[in-house]
């Protein structure tokens, strides 16, 4: 099933699991299933992160063009707060957010594309988080909006002084701050 957010262009994704006393079985990617459900995208590229504690935040990060990436998230240990931040100049919902908890027991995927900031922050140890992306890392085209902004009003699961974050992630502008780098 493929399901619309509050902001339609962002996807919850729940892919068919088959368990039984053996494991289970699902089908994780599937290409016409993905463009039935209105996202017809190439990937290019399988991201794979490891958070070793609880409240790491990894965000809020996007690509510009001509490297803007669509990003399909699934977490396959553990658990995040998933948060897709629109950041398109001309949209009806640019600087408002949607949000998901995927897991690896609720088995969801998040669909982010391209002109949404990404970002997400684990609610358990050792979580695993794998995406596919729709262009290759380009360091040039590599930026992000600050995960705490206060305009953008994220409810995120962890209090301003106990996230931890990588240096980089910390000295992001505010999306007011940002430059205009999509626009519809």
């Amino acid at each position: 099933m493929i399901k619309s957010l509050e902001i339609s262009d962002v996807k919850l994704i729940s892919p068919k699991i088959y368990r039984d006393d053996r494991g289970f079985f699902s089908e994780v990617y599937n290409q016409k299933f993905l463009a039935d459900g209105g996202i017809n995208v190439g990937f290019v590229q399988d991201n794979h992160s490891l958070s070793r504690r609880a409240g790491v935040v990894r965000g809020l990060h996007f690509q510009s063009a001509p490297h803007a990436q669509g990003k399909l998230v699934r977490v396959v240990r553990g658990s995040i707060f998933d948060v897709a931040v629109d950041i398109r100049h001309g949209s009806a919902t640019f600087g408002q957010h949607v949000s998901a908890v995927l897991s690896a027991d609720n088995w969801q995927q998040l669909w982010v594309p391209p002109g949404f900031a990404h970002g997400f922050c684990t609610l358990e140890p050792d979580t695993e988080v794998i995406y596919k992306v729709t262009a290759v890392y380009a360091p040039q085209c590599d930026h992000g909006i600050l995960w705490n902004d206060p305009a953008l009003a994220i409810d995120w699961p962890v209090p301003n002084g106990g996230a931890q974050l990588s240096d980089k992630d910390t000295k992001h502008p505010t999306l007011a701050e940002s430059p205009v780098y999509f626009t519809l």
